[in-house]
């Protein structure tokens, strides 16, 4: 009988409406409303940095690495674009440019030290982001700079209960997901970081894709920095650091169903995955849990849906010979067909032996 194979995603979406079914219901103890337009837009708020930074976390381990320097190069971006911009709105477009620039070039030198010198990408990425810290703690000794108050309508404006930010983000999602799935890049990020040997061997050129894949992350880290500078109205040297992005958006990733392996996973797991994260702290939060016990509840979860992703049914590549495989009627086939072949070789002999002798 054949197993039903359920996609990653599906589970996905399944665990979060089983998480806001019950997070409605326990926020509706204390008297709230879960879908109330203002308790909507604080969880849609709370998905977007998040979700930035969790998209390109999901390109780098797409392609088995990792990158932990996501929370320095977001501080380095509030703090890049805040001073660049120094409260002047016409300084906006050339400071976004500017930081965005300096964020690939930090992408750049993280998938260059994996590709080309081999390095681990949990190790390299730690080493950058310790650099990083490093340059923030030498020349930053608080916040600094300013936001033009037009920039930081980013973060305060919407449409309707949907901030303008989630917006950008989930645009930026349908991005993600048009390069993995519709262009070469993205099958051979996917090819990568299934096996780097067999898609070297199948013609792919392996460094390119990975080296993209951590330009994009620290792009989308860069993104969120701009976001939380929009939001803050001055650049921080420690708002990554405090935020624990990094770890929460490898959990995201992992949460959304994408191997850590690499090969297999999509961008709308992982969007799903910061969804539940959301849901859970704004629960929490409407409930006054203690916020210590948040890092418990995101543990629970997220151990709980990788023993999931981890029971269901790996599949397996289809034998060559044998029932199922490319040699229809399994071995009994083979024996009963050994005399015609062997006929057929004795037919053959002799008469490649004239043709050997009239040469």
């Amino acid at each position: 009988m054949k197993r039903l194979r359920i996609d990653s995603t599906v589970i996905v979406l399944g665990i979060l409406l089983l998480t806001i079914a019950v997070g409605a219901v326990l926020v509706a103890t204390v008297g709230r409303s879960f879908f109330s337009p203002g308790n909507i837009r604080d969880i849609l708020t709370g998905m977007s940095v998040l979700g930035l930074v969790a998209i390109g976390q999901t390109l780098v381990v797409l392609g088995a690495s990792l990158d932990l320097s996501v929370t320095y190069v977001m501080s380095l971006s509030s703090l890049l674009a805040a001073t660049t911009m120094a409260g002047n709105p016409a300084n906006i477009p050339w400071a976004v440019a500017f930081t965005l620039l300096v964020c690939a070039g930090i992408g750049l030198a993280n998938g260059l030290i994996v590709t080309v010198l081999k390095v681990n990408g949990f190790i390299a990425t730690l080493g950058v982001g310790l650099i990083l810290q490093g340059v923030l703690n030498t020349n930053f000794q608080g916040s600094a700079g300013s936001v033009p108050w037009d920039f930081q309508l980013i973060g305060a404006v919407g449409l309707g209960p949907v901030p303008l930010s989630t917006l950008i983000m989930l645009a930026l999602a349908v991005a993600v997901w048009f390069l993995l799935d519709r262009t070469r890049t993205g099958a051979h990020l996917f090819a990568v970081g299934g096996d780097p040997e067999v898609a070297r061997l199948s013609g792919v050129r392996t460094r390119p894709p990975l080296i993209a894949a951590h330009v994009m992350c620290s792009l989308f880290a860069g993104l969120a920095g701009l976001l939380l500078a929009s939001r803050l109205g001055v650049g921080s040297p420690t708002v990554g650091q405090q935020g624990g992005y990094a770890l929460l958006s490898i959990a995201a990733v992992v949460l959304g169903g994408t191997l850590l392996l690499g090969g297999r996973g999509s961008v709308w797991g992982t969007i799903g995955g910061v969804a539940i994260f959301a849901v859970l702290d704004n629960v929490m939060s409407v409930m006054q849990v203690n916020p210590f016990l948040k890092d418990v509840v995101r543990g629970v979860v997220i151990v709980a849906a990788v023993a999931v992703y981890s029971r269901r049914a790996v599949v397996r590549r289809r034998s060559r010979f044998g029932p199922g495989g490319t040699r229809t009627g399994g071995d009994a086939a083979a024996i009963a067909a050994a005399p015609a072949m062997a006929a057929a070789s004795a037919a053959l002999d002799p008469a490649a032996d004239a043709e050997g002798g009239s040469r």
